[in-house]
């Protein structure tokens, strides 16, 4: 009931309500009828099961009124009709769990955080491209309305298909890919789009992957963002994903924010747009080795001082 739309929720809301009065009101005109109380309604020496009740129409307004504890005072049960004092308890608790029930679903309806989560958008790709000389696969994220998302954070994952080196076939294997855990940088402060880094390196699984084999690959990057809603104190989630051709390798994110009359300004227009850069095509591996082997020549080509007569 709280997944469904408002127009449906609202539809049941009603007919909870109506059918139960319908329903009481119902059996308190049958009970009447049964004990010959519509028979006898001109007959003051008459003890009806309820007073003053004569037609379904009465009975209906009784049922209402016992279950919202209107209590008008013109239609009252006796204390000579025992089945109407039993069916008096039953839709007294009845009325109760409906109330308790129908109300606190559209309660947590009301105060869903749904369409806070609809204002966090992500990047329609991600990226991969050199960041102080190291490869980076980079996302953006960004927060399209003014109040604050409190306590944000954000993870990612690896979704894809593996096997053992014991032959053991594991579908859909999800791991971490590391956004900052161990440094904090997780940790949001969402007043500007901001670009989601994980640094590939010996812990990353995507270590061993140059750019052919990227274009080639079958996974998923699965990114969640969780956090407060300032407003309601509600957590919310927003979650995305990047396919393996949603991942552009030698792109980076174009810059939003610009000065403006000492103020910064964000253009939420270009956030999806990608620029190539010069990105080396090999894996960080071998990028790493590559970068080891320079640094390596380089100190063996500097004469030593201590060598100098």
């Amino acid at each position: 009931l709280v997944d469904l739309k408002w127009r449906f929720s609202l539809l049941v809301f009603i007919l909870a309500y109506a059918v139960t009065w319908l329903f009481f009101g119902l059996i308190w005109w049958f009970i009447a009828y049964c004990r010959g109380d519509l028979d006898h309604l001109e007959d003051h020496a008459w003890t009806p099961c309820v007073n003053n009740l004569n037609g379904f129409v009465s009975a209906f307004l009784f049922s209402i009124e016992t279950e919202t504890t209107i209590g008008y005072g013109h239609r009252v049960i006796t204390d000579k009709c025992p089945e109407g004092i039993v069916l008096l308890l039953l839709q007294a608790i009845l009325g109760s769990m409906v109330n308790a029930f129908m109300v606190g679903c559209m309660f947590v309806k009301i105060s869903q955080p749904n369409k806070r989560a609809e204002t966090l958008v992500f990047s329609s790709h991600a990226v991969v491209s050199l960041r102080d000389d190291r490869l980076c696969l980079m996302f953006r994220v960004g927060d399209l309305r003014d109040s604050h998302i409190v306590e944000a954070s954000i993870r990612a994952k690896l979704i894809k298909s593996k096997q053992t080196q014991e032959g053991e076939f594991i579908p859909l294997d999800q791991t971490d890919l590391s956004v900052g855990f161990e440094t904090g940088d997780d940790r949001l402060f969402l007043v500007s789009p901001l670009i989601i880094s994980h640094e590939i390196d010996e812990r990353s699984p995507f270590w061993d992957v140059s750019r052919h084999q990227l274009e080639k690959d079958d996974f998923e990057i699965v990114v969640i963002l969780e956090g407060m809603v300032e407003a309601t104190g509600m957590t919310c989630q927003a979650r995305s994903s990047y396919l393996a051709d949603e991942v552009l390798w030698g792109h980076r994110f174009t810059p939003l924010l610009s000065l403006e009359e000492g103020f910064y300004e964000v253009d939420y227009g270009g956030f999806h747009h990608t620029v190539p850069v010069p990105t080396p095509a090999c894996s960080a591996r071998q990028l790493a080795a590559a970068a080891a082997r320079r640094d390596a020549h380089l100190y063996w080509s500097i004469p030593s001082r201590l060598d100098q007569p």
